[in-house]
């Protein structure tokens, strides 16, 4: 929770660049003749911001691109000088800004992600004590992790340095646009640590992913072109944001909405060319990851998620809109005799879209008692909603007990990671089918008794 002590503060911050038109204009500028001359234009990349933040607040920090975001976390990092003003933190910062930028090609993982924890200013004994947490959370291929990084890919790199930068007890961790890149077990991974950190320090996020941001942080800033244009309640600054952008797009015209209409039952005219569009590329299968993140009491277990379409078969694409069969099965060691099996159904920032278990008012799934060395098998038939392409995860829960008391036998969190390959949904979580949609013109509206 936030505090009363600011651990960060800028007055009057501004950031310049001298911009040259041609190269050697940089040498020209410091020769003695040209003392007077100006070969160079002043660029404000930052200008005249003032900010307080306290600990434990989790800020967002929005604008185009060129806006200044990243000149500013800079200026905050240390990694670059303010030219007039000042900005103070207190405590130890781990940045993110630019994925390996501080990892020497030739070193092994191992060696890099020990040289990384000592600039972020661990002691030589806090690293030897965190060195296999921080690989085990990076998990990286078999034996990579003794690899030079020149041979890592771009979700290598981040998983590194995400796991490194987690786990040195930062006071403000500072995170740029990190999560578009990595998988999205791994993204749901950093969600879930990011969540975490939030309990007791504080986060400076930047992504142009609203959602991200509406999700993570408590207070937001607008820069643009250099200037803090707003700050205040998250939702308010990403509403006057995005205003901000649709008026520029539409050159002022304000807001454009767009609809559909569908009849019961909710079929959607666009599924077969987006089943063709899905198709036509290689659908990654959505498998059961047996080592996913889980905990429990024990007595029951989880052994397998799947999707079944409506024939019964394994689902290897989705798109959104389809009739599904959701089903896990597992096995119990243990009598329980009140179980209770759910899921719910995340998007890739770790946001709960929807959920549901057997307990919820369904009576066909009563709780009958499963007896030691017995398996078990739910399913939830269900439609599934138009969402935004992209990937999702599906964690499962076997409990026993009821809905207001039960304990948790085996919890799997991102039990399954699947990919909605086609969709026409641009704005927001999901899509809503519209059942009737009119608009009529009246003539007299005082008799229509509208409004009397």
């Amino acid at each position: 929770m936030p505090s009363d002590t600011p651990i960060i503060s800028a007055e009057a911050l501004s950031k310049s660049y001298r911009l040259f038109r041609r190269g050697h204009h940089r040498l020209l500028q410091h020769l003695p003749f040209g003392i007077g001359s100006r070969f160079y234009r002043e660029h404000q990349a930052l200008q005249e911001l003032d900010l307080e933040v306290s600990a434990g607040e989790s800020i967002a920090v929005i604008g185009r691109n060129g806006s200044g975001k990243s000149t500013f976390l800079q200026l905050l990092c240390g990694t670059s000088a303010p030219t007039t003003g000042m900005i103070e933190t207190r405590g130890r910062i781990a940045p993110l800004l630019e994925l390996g930028a501080g990892f020497a090609p030739e070193f092994t993982g191992r060696e890099n992600l020990r040289l990384a924890a000592s600039i972020l200013g661990l002691s030589r004994r806090e690293i030897d004590e965190r060195t296999q947490a921080i690989i085990d959370f990076a998990d990286l291929p078999d034996g990579f992790i003794d690899q030079a990084v020149k041979r890592y890919s771009s979700g290598m790199y981040a998983r590194l340095a995400f796991s490194v930068a987690i786990h040195v007890d930062a006071d403000i961790l500072v995170v740029d646009e990190i999560l578009s890149v990595g998988d999205g077990a791994f993204v749901q991974k950093c969600m879930r640590a990011i969540r975490e950190f939030k309990k007791h320090g504080t986060l400076f996020f930047v992504s142009h992913d609203t959602p991200a941001v509406l999700a993570l942080c408590d207070r937001a800033i607008w820069l643009d072109q250099g200037r803090l244009m707003a700050q205040g309640p998250t939702r308010d600054v990403v509403l006057q944001y995005e205003a901000s952008l649709k008026q520029r797009r539409n050159g002022g015209a304000g807001f454009e909405t767009s609809t559909r209409r569908a009849e019961e039952p909710v079929n959607d005219v666009r599924a077969d060319s987006l089943k063709a569009m899905a198709e036509s590329g290689i659908p990654a299968k959505a498998v059961f990851d047996p080592a996913s993140s889980s905990f429990g009491e024990g007595g029951a277990m989880i052994r397998n998620v799947q999707f079944l379409d409506e024939s019964g078969k394994p689902l290897d694409a989705l798109l959104g809109g389809e009739v599904v069969e959701l089903e896990i099965t597992g096995d119990v060691q243990d009598e329980v005799k009140s179980p209770i099996v759910g899921f719910y159904l995340q998007d890739r920032l770790g946001q709960t879209l929807f959920a549901d278990n057997t307990a919820m008012g369904h009576d066909d799934a009563s709780a009958q008692p499963l007896a030691s060395g017995s398996g078990f098998r739910a399913t939830f038939r269900f439609q599934m909603p138009w969402m935004p392409a992209g990937e999702y995860a599906i964690g499962v829960a076997i409990a026993d007990g009821t809905m207001e008391d039960n304990i948790p036998l085996h919890w799997v969190e991102s039990a399954m990671v699947f990919r909605i390959h086609g969709s026409h949904v641009a704005v927001g979580l999901v899509g809503l089918p519209m059942l009737s949609v009119t608009l009529d013109a009246v003539s007299n509206f005082q008799e229509t008794g509208a409004g009397t």
